[in-house]
């Protein structure tokens, strides 16, 4: 099997969905939704890696971001709108970041997950066929 089947296969059992664009991977699944009248936000986590053969490398970046549609409401202008809201961590592959996110998200939304659960799978999965892992900060590099 390869690697990129195994992380499908892992994939599968959170449930996430894996789609591909030139090359890389994306891993991404609804972590928590909010609906209020006229108002719906979530909040979603995703995972872009690319498994580069040659070099025996996956090159991996996370981000946890926030989007909602609806009627807009405090300070805002009245009226419909459109509000998306996108995360970056540190170099540190976001074990201190993702927790302050999710901190700060917990307040709004009720989840509990540990988002580190998914890179280290990856890692896991990565080593065991023989590949290093690389954690970037953004995608800018896959």
């Amino acid at each position: 099997m390869s690697l990129l089947n195994d992380i499908k296969t892992y994939a599968a059992t959170i449930p996430a969905g894996i789609k591909e664009k030139k090359g890389v991977n994306e891993l991404s699944f609804i972590v928590a939704e909010r609906k209020t009248f006229l108002n719906r936000q979530k909040l979603e986590y995703t995972a872009r890696f690319r498994i580069d053969d040659e070099k025996k490398i996956v090159k991996f970046t996370e981000i946890l971001k926030e989007s909602g549609s609806g009627m807009s409401t405090g300070d805002t202008t009245p009226g419909f709108g459109f509000k998306k809201e996108t995360y970056n961590t540190t170099k540190k592959e976001r074990r201190g970041s993702i927790e302050e996110q999710s901190t700060l998200f917990s307040k709004e939304y009720k989840y509990n997950y540990d988002f580190k659960i998914i890179r280290e799978k990856i890692r896991e999965l990565a080593t065991k066929a023989g590949y290093a892992f690389d954690y970037q900060i953004t995608p800018i590099s896959l």
